[in-house]
């Protein structure tokens, strides 16, 4: 555990950990009543949303689709559902790895010296993800879309060979209407996506794959689009309240409706507020927006303590039937930035105390799962942190509902700064997505960006403020900017709020020429420190954890936050950064692949800076602590430098009971004591009226002798997505953390769930993330577990380690409704297709002729099977032909030709060989074994007419298995 906190101490950050969780019953069903509809009377909701995360298949690498030669090929290249390679329905992916979403492929690759530094020396490249999907022929009519939350980078989705959606962003969710291109029945769905994680939109890690989850909603015809639902509350006057609920229906179906739209609002205990309904005409295949204001009298507020949601419900009905059910929560409350004073929240001062954060988590990439993402925002909580900027980029959906839920301000933050159409969907996406989520209090529409002291950046940004104005005109607009204030056109001139990343010389300067301009840091500090070292080494990458190591172009934590604290016109701070992350390893290159500029690692395990800032911005309650460590063995008698960090009036120090000395405390600076090392127990007592109010302390520790293992939580729900965290670290003979230890861990996870990362805060650790062993860090590591799919019973986790006795512990798995998902199909039958069919004759055709070029000019085309040929026409015999590649688990010659029905006698030769024959007239269904073989096959089917009666065949299809099995399976 990190040293600072003292052996007690010690024990309190990990009680703390486990005290300060939610409870995953709660946490569990109120993110499930944040997502799904609600239910009217008995009648179940006509909106499914189903989970798509499990049953992928993946392949790293680019999978180039063949060259485009000859007539053929050519002509059928351009027309619908004839995707090539990868993306077409025929493609082989038998020996594709399965998996589950979410997946970042990045993070399990290996760190390479020659990569790019900024991203964490991670490979990225291109991989390809397919899945199928089976959609009962009772569904027809429904209206479906995908939705995929987020995919990096550059993603190109295929439904059933159809090009679907291109995406730009690794950040933004791509919703997709694929009801046009859906087969029913054990015809089946191909979806496939090329994920190019080649492109950069960031200058940090930003992983690779579809990384968020994914989900098929089915609706019907008649539905409210995502993300259709607008409500944002707004204060009339004293007491009362607005809420002008907006509702875009779109009508997918083949006629149009008249429907009524109702929303009712439910306040947090669930009783309904108010409620309005209104009837409104829908043509076919286009958008209707209708808005219904509801009038609320003296709301409750929405506030950092007290985390008031009201819930919005949209219900549509047409005739009495209900037709669509959608919901979304919101909450009440002001917000106002103030040129002099800063924010104010319901008429309430508040100063911000934020961080910035990236989305990476130590052993599992930009993979959260949801329940480390609250584990993370714990962490914050605890810190004390009352704002987050989720720089730089919208963050999962999941996330922005637990801030809400728990009680942050946030600074919605947009990825590219591009007002062309493509971009500027983007933008509005986010906003559109996030509009009445009350912890919203800025949109910023970009970073750093060198065109912000320009005319041109002034204008880009004018026309990104009214894209959002547009959408929501309740919040104000930032721009996150680190120059160009003073220039004669800047975006500062554009923005509602200045936003300053740094520049801390420029506060005064730009709020004296300015002074009716609210005005907030956006960024700032860019300290250094690596968790459990107080020495700074050069040639080793690591930095001393004494607050004096920074950016050039940033501060120490303590003057960043004196600078802000002391001036009321500034609203307040984001740190970079609240958590380390992977890449932007500065001021180091390699060996060093992550930064080292959080309050926290990767893992959340805190800093000095931690301490720091609790101290600061935690008013309620005393708190002191102490660093370094107190293990310093063979520095007996030399200066140790000691830092105390506390929010109280004054604080003596002390060594083995001895009085080192004593400070009145220094709010911003912080207080430091120079003391000889002499082993033993030190010891902070802090004071407020000259009485003893906290006390803090370190102590030297003996050797370790044990591993030791602490769960997040008590017990996992075995859903297949809850996870947690467990701290693994070494103790000595007395139960005390040895801060220093380096123990090699080899973990053993087995039950009823797995390890899905691990990670120890090292920045310069070129472990595998997702093996079976990983070194203590100064005493800390930290494993992931997660529960299986439909799983209960025990989940049982060992750690070892050479010379220690290995630490176990038995995490309860508690059995819980599984989350409605859509089942993975398996591949759908190939269906053969693209026939030639040759001129009829009178004489039997050769099986094995290769007609020119000019010849094949005057064969006739069957799509996916030649329909019934007349008996009027042409001779007695016809002759069929198209290439195919079998998967290559129907190539062993245990697979069969179904055709569903052939009518005639026939022949089929495949690649010259005779496969089969059949010797009866009569239409019937007909089965030929499949030839062994590899590679592209041909398939030659001769078929004879009965004199007068007609004959061809229907739905041809390969199927695995031999003939005897499925004649059995037919039985």
């Amino acid at each position: 555990m990190e040293a600072i906190y003292g052996q007690a101490g010690q024990r309190r950050f990990i009680c703390a950990l486990a005290a300060m969780a939610l409870g995953l019953a709660a946490f569990a069903a109120t993110a499930a009543a944040a997502t799904a509809p609600s239910t009217t009377g008995a009648a179940a909701s006509p909106r499914e949303r189903l989970s798509l995360d499990r049953g992928w298949l993946f392949h790293l690498g680019d999978i180039t689709p063949p060259d485009i030669k000859g007539a053929d090929p050519s002509y059928n290249n351009a027309k619908a559902g004839n995707a090539a390679g990868a993306a077409a329905t025929t493609y082989d992916d038998s020996d594709w790895r399965a998996l589950d979403l979410p997946h970042d492929w990045a993070v399990e690759g290996p760190f390479d010296p020659n990569g790019n530094s900024a991203q964490g020396y991670r490979p990225r490249g291109v991989g390809w993800y397919r899945r199928y999907l089976r959609i009962d022929p009772s569904e027809r009519g429904r209206h479906m879309e995908l939705q995929f939350d987020a995919i990096a980078t550059h993603a190109t989705v295929w439904v059933n060979g159809n090009l679907v959606h291109r995406n730009w962003s690794a950040y933004n969710a791509s919703n997709i209407d694929i009801t046009p291109y859906l087969r029913y029945g054990d015809a089946g769905n191909t979806i496939a996506i090329r994920a190019d994680a080649n492109p950069m939109e960031g200058w940090w890690y930003e992983g690779a794959g579809i990384y968020r989850h994914a989900w098929l909603v089915k609706s019907n015809g008649v539905h409210v689009v995502t993300d259709g639902v607008a409500a944002t509350a707004r204060l009339v006057k004293g007491h009362d309240w607005s809420l002008p609920v907006g509702v875009t229906l779109n009508n997918s179906a083949d006629r149009p409706a008249k429907v009524s739209v109702e929303v009712s609002l439910f306040a947090p205990d669930g009783k309904l507020a108010a409620s309005a309904a209104r009837r409104v005409a829908l043509p076919v295949l286009a958008n209707t927006t209708v808005t219904l204001p509801l009038a609320i009298k003296a709301p409750a507020r929405w506030s950092l303590e007290q985390r008031n949601l009201y819930r919005v419900s949209v219900t549509v009905r047409q005739d009495g039937k209900l037709l669509d059910e959608t919901m979304l929560h919101t909450g009440f409350r002001t917000i106002r930035f103030d040129p002099q004073q800063g924010l104010f929240l319901n008429e309430q001062h508040v100063k911000l105390q934020g961080v910035c954060i990236h989305q990476d988590h130590a052993g599992v990439g930009v993979a959260v799962p949801d329940a480390i993402w609250e584990y993370r925002l714990r962490r914050l909580k605890e810190l004390g942190v009352n704002a987050i900027r989720f720089s730089h980029n919208a963050v999962a959906p999941e996330v922005m509902d637990m801030v809400d839920r728990m009680g942050f301000l946030v600074m919605d933050e947009n990825r590219n700064f591009n007002p062309s159409p493509d971009y500027l969907l983007q933008l509005e996406w986010m906003v559109r997505r996030d509009r009445h989520r009350p912890g919203v209090i800025l949109w910023s529409v970009f970073n750093e960006e060198p065109e912000q002291g320009t005319e041109v950046g002034y204008e880009m940004v004018r026309r990104m403020v009214a894209a959002v104005k547009t959408l929501d005109a309740t919040r104000p607009v930032t721009a996150a900017m680190n120059g160009g204030y003073f220039s004669e056109r800047n975006v500062a001139q554009a923005v509602d709020v200045v936003g300053a990343n740094y520049h801390v010389g420029d506060y005064d300067k730009y709020h004296k020429a300015n002074p009716g301009k609210p005005f907030t840091s956006s960024e700032d500090t860019s300290a250094f420190m690596t968790r459990g070292e107080f020495s700074t080494d050069a040639g080793k990458n690591l930095i001393a954890s004494y607050d004096d190591d920074f950016a050039q172009w940033g501060n120490s934590h303590r003057d960043a936050w004196q600078a802000i604290a002391t001036r009321p016109f500034v609203a307040g701070s984001f740190v970079w950064t609240g958590f380390d992350y992977r890449g932007e390893p500065t001021p180091n290159v390699w060996p060093s692949v992550s930064s080292v500029f959080g309050i926290m690692d990767m893992n959340g395990f805190p800093k000095t800076a931690y301490y720091l800032h609790q101290v600061q911005w935690i008013k309620d309650r005393p708190l002191i602590y102490l660093a370094p460590h107190w293990n310093w063995a063979g520095k007996e008698g030399k200066d140790i430098r000691v830092m105390v960090m506390a929010n109280v009036e004054r604080a003596m120090l002390l060594l083995n009971g001895r009085v080192i000395g004593e400070q009145a405390i220094d709010p911003y600076r912080m207080n430091y004591f120079t003391v000889p090392y002499q082993s033993g127990k030190l010891e902070a007592v802090g004071f407020n009226h000259g009485r003893e109010v906290a006390r803090a302390s370190v102590e030297t520790t003996g050797p370790a002798v044990a591993l030791e293992m602490v769960p997040d939580r008590d017990a996992l729900a075995g859903d297949g997505r809850d996870a947690m965290p467990i701290t693994v670290r070494a103790i000595d003979a007395q139960g005390r953390a040895v801060p220093t230890d380096s123990a090699q861990l080899t973990f053993d996870v087995s039950g009823a769930g797995r390890a899905i990362g691990h990670g120890n805060g090292d920045p310069n650790s070129h472990e595998d993330e997702q093996g079976s062993t990983r070194k203590l860090f100064n005493g800390l590591a930290q494993l992931i577990v997660q529960s299986s799919f439909e799983s209960a019973g025990m989940l049982q986790v060992t750690a070892s380690a050479p010379g220690l006795r290995a630490a176990s512990v038995r995490i309860p798995v508690k059995a819980v409704g599984a989350m409605p998902f859509a089942p993975a199909a398996g591949a759908a039958p190939t269906k053969l297709g693209n026939w030639r069919i040759a001129p009829a004759s009178a004489t039997r055709p050769d099986p094995a002729s290769n007609p020119s070029e000019s010849e094949l000019q005057v064969w006739g085309w069957g799509q996916q099977a030649p329909a019934k040929l007349d008996a009027e026409k042409g001779g007695q015999f016809n002759l069929f032909r198209t290439s195919f590649t079998p998967r290559k688990n129907l190539s062993d010659g245990n697979a069969h030709l179904r055709f569903k029905r052939i009518a005639g006698k026939a022949e089929v030769w495949l690649d010259g060989r005779l496969a089969g024959t059949k010797s009866a007239f009569a239409p019937a269904e007909w089965r030929v074994p499949l030839l062994a073989g590899t590679g592209a096959r041909r398939i030659t089917v001769i078929i004879e007419r009965q004199a007068g009666e007609a004959a061809g065949m229907d739905d041809v299809s390969v199927e695995a298995g031999s003939i005897a099995q499925a004649s059995a399976l037919a039985r």
